[in-house]
């Protein structure tokens, strides 16, 4: 089906987006993956084309354009060049909107310059090793001290946790429990008693460095409090929708991608004497393929586009996140099965989507959280 969402411009912008993919990124990736981690030269590279803070106001070096289409274009673009290790989505989608939106004018003008430039790698740090999906279970801790806050505690699985040099940190500012008295806290690198621990080891995405974040009597200053004290958990409701529906816009990408992929290898690899493709067991699973993913993208679309006109509701946004990673992983699946023993091999496409995209159902919340947030919506 002809997609209707985009114009001549997101066209240009793709067209940009491929450019910057062939030339600054896919040359160093196999070096990227071995490393564990990207170059921060690619950071600044994308900077100066245009693809950070794409909805940062044009005053503090960004786009100022907050059409959301744009950041889909460079989700699907990166996610078909299987390149997930450069997290442009994750500073751009996820971060960008706490600065923007909950930032003061002082905040903003220290931190969105070097935001846009690719000067400042920015990571959110919520999950802790003992609580994950479920933020009411936090005990970073943050003391008031008069001038400054003084952090304690530990985070895991923090995506850009290595290359960072803001880290969002969500801490409990007072001892009230559950989802009270959290509040975000912008951490800065060399800050005193903050540490970086490993560089984890993933089974996916290994070019994106992920890591463990220590804080051991941080002074952070009281000007570094992001938005309102004690609204932490407030503020990251706020902003889940989005980060949820660029899982979405990944995930339909990556099984559109996959599925085209397929479809070619089906067609030359013969099996006794005739290509896959003729065997009507690989017709239906293609076919099933194919419509499931045509469903998918018609729905992903339109959350896209009432995202971009500010009507996309967290219900929507959690549907979209379940169903567009739960097909992804289905595909991944499928298609791997499909290339036979070719696609356990790491040199095939399939075989490091297979891994890479694993982790979508998992963050920004797993798909059980997804489903407990709709069937809440539904029935009290």
């Amino acid at each position: 089906m002809q997609r209707r969402i985009f114009d001549a411009d997101h066209e240009a912008f793709r067209d940009t987006v491929r450019t910057f993919l062939a030339k600054e990124v896919l040359p160093h990736y196999e070096q990227w993956e071995k490393d564990g981690i990207t170059s921060r030269d690619a950071w600044r590279a994308a900077g100066r084309q245009g693809l950070l803070g794409l909805a940062v106001p044009e005053e503090y070096g960004g786009g100022g354009n907050s059409d959301f289409r744009y950041a889909a274009v460079l989700a699907e673009e990166f996610t078909q060049a299987g390149a997930p290790g450069l997290a442009l989505g994750l500073h751009n989608d996820i971060i960008g909107p706490y600065l923007v939106n909950l930032g003061t004018d002082e905040q903003k003008r220290r931190w969105l310059p070097g935001f846009c430039s690719g000067e400042t790698i920015t990571a959110i740090a919520m999950t802790e090793p003992g609580a994950g999906s479920d933020l009411q279970g936090i005990r970073t801790t943050a003391e008031d001290r008069g001038d400054h806050w003084l952090l304690n505690g530990s985070k895991t699985f923090i995506s850009n946790g290595i290359l960072a040099d803001l880290v969002i940190v969500v801490a409990r500012t007072s001892p009230e429990g559950g989802a009270h008295g959290l509040s975000l806290l912008v951490v800065e690198r060399g800050a005193e008693g903050f540490e970086r621990g490993r560089n984890l080891d993933k089974i996916g995405q290994k070019a994106q460095d992920t890591a463990e974040l220590f804080f051991h009597d941080v002074r952070v200053p009281k000007e570094n409090l992001l938005g309102e004290l004690g609204g932490g958990f407030v503020h990251l409701m706020n902003h889940l929708a989005q980060e949820r529906l660029a899982i979405a816009m990944a995930g339909i990408a990556a099984a559109e991608h996959l599925l085209e992929i397929t479809t070619a290898y089906v067609k030359e690899r013969e099996a006794f004497g005739r290509p896959l493709s003729k065997l009507q067991h690989i017709r239906f699973e293609i076919a099933e393929m194919a419509t499931e993913c045509a469903v998918t993208r018609t729905f992903v679309d339109r959350c896209i586009t009432d995202h971009s006109d500010g009507q996309l509701d967290h219900v929507h946004a959690s549907m979209a996140k379940w169903w567009a990673t739960e097909l992804q992983k289905r595909v991944a699946d499928r298609c791997l099965q499909l290339h036979g023993g070719y696609g356990y091999m790491t040199e095939y496409r399939v075989a490091r989507a297979f891994t890479d995209g694993r982790i979508q159902t998992i963050y920004g919340g797993t798909t059980e959280i997804m489903k407990e947030i709709i069937g809440r919506s539904l029935l009290g």
